[in-house]
């Protein structure tokens, strides 16, 4: 996944790399081997840090390895438009034969009939994105048909199409960073919880043995809000469980998002990825159900059926996960104190953030700008806010 940009002579390479690499004498611990983590450690040990990537299962088994894998651009606002779109561009950089595919794959969203609402606010949005560089187009039900024959759009009031969109699997995507972080240097400890503790800054293991580093950044998705908390830092964070499943079936394109009916599908390997069913009670993230509810698949799939023609959908597994909150349905991404990190509460949307999430925020660690929109001290952490549906249309584009 990286090349030597000063050619076939190691020795230039090396002395090059040495001058220009910024992070060359910190030492560095990351805490959480998510998609978000891995990313930000490859880029951290790609600039010479040392760096130590913590997790205490195995690589990608929280958040990420249970994440839906849709990726797009299709955002009306000027930033998440600009994260998306980065990072759509390093999902096609980074994959590769030997790494992960990222499938190319259109992504629409639609509101039905007598949604009047949510209509208007597809058709303010595309005119946004459209704004913002997007390649997003406002679709009719008839529009849709011709170009999709599998949907059935024959209730469908208005949508938009969104071209700069892919899926990709989460698990392999997680492993293949993590893999090229180990190989730019970084050191991967697995299986290893940690406490994190500041001034200075440093992580604990469960021996007791404690190291100082330059900086710990925490990417522990769900599990964030508790280490923190642990070590004195309140973030204004909550985890929310939601559901999804795959189900054999027959669809090339395109992934879809039904606004009115609240779900989302993208192809497979095996047929169908599905997702809904967001609790708005905050999750334990150490004892939740892992399993979908009784119920979940076969309500979930017969309302899919409705917007697949010719569907005969028959359900492989079904499974639940964690996704976290903030009360402003942004990102905590960024410094919460002298040499303390941290980047979770993306509303469902960090897996196809993470390339430009992970990148922008290795930066900061190295000295440049944070993401000011999503500094993290912006609020006390002691707030008291609701949990949303994080694939709502309003907090969706």
């Amino acid at each position: 996944m990286s090349g030597n940009r000063n050619g076939d002579n190691p020795e230039l390479a090396v002395g090059a790399d040495a001058f220009v690499q910024s992070g060359a004498g910190l030492e560095i611990a990351v805490v959480g081997a998510g998609a978000v983590g891995a990313t930000t450690a490859y880029d951290l040990a790609s600039e010479g840090a040392d760096v130590t990537l913590y997790e205490k299962g195995s690589i990608a088994s929280g958040s990420s390895g249970r994440a839906a894998g849709v990726c797009y651009d299709a955002f009306a606002d000027p930033l998440d438009a600009e994260i998306g779109a980065d990072a759509i561009e390093r999902f096609r950089d980074l994959s590769g034969d030997d790494t992960f595919p990222f499938v190319e794959c259109p992504y629409v969203w639609l509101a039905r009939e007598g949604d009047s609402e949510r209509a208007d606010a597809i058709r303010e949005q595309v005119g946004r994105m459209q704004e913002n560089g997007i390649v997003a187009l406002e679709a009719t039900g008839d529009d849709l048909a011709d170009r999709f024959p599998s949907l059935r759009t024959d209730d469908v009031e208005v949508a938009g199409i969104a071209g700069g969109a892919g899926y990709t699997d989460p698990a392999t995507y997680t492993a293949c960073l993590a893999a090229a972080a180990n190989g730019a240097g970084a050191t991967l400890e697995p299986d290893t919880p940690v406490q994190i503790r500041t001034d200075p800054s440093r992580v604990v293991l469960e021996d007791g043995t404690e190291r100082e580093v330059d900086a710990v950044v925490v990417t522990a998705g769900a599990h964030a809000k508790r280490l923190l908390a642990d070590a004195g830092v309140s973030i204004a964070m909550k985890p929310y469980r939601v559901q999804a499943l795959v189900a054999s079936g027959d669809l090339a394109e395109p992934m879809c998002y039904d606004a009115t009916d609240s779900f989302y599908l993208r192809p497979h390997p095996d047929g169908l990825l599905v997702g809904n069913g967001t609790e708005y009670v905050e999750a334990d993230p150490d004892d939740y159900e892992r399993d979908a509810d009784p119920d979940f698949a076969e309500e979930l799939l017969e309302r899919v059926s409705h917007r697949l023609l010719d569907a005969d959908l028959e359900l492989e597994r079904a499974w639940a996960g964690l996704c976290t909150a903030t009360p402003d349905r942004d990102p905590l991404v960024g410094e919460l104190r002298d040499g303390l990190y941290v980047a979770t509460g993306f509303q469902g949307h960090g897996f196809m953030r993470a390339p430009a999430i992970g990148e922008r925020l290795a930066a900061q660690v190295l000295g440049d700008g944070g993401i000011e929109a999503f500094d993290p001290t912006r609020f006390d952490g002691d707030e008291s806010f609701e949990i949303v549906d994080g694939m709502s249309i309003e907090s969706e584009q």
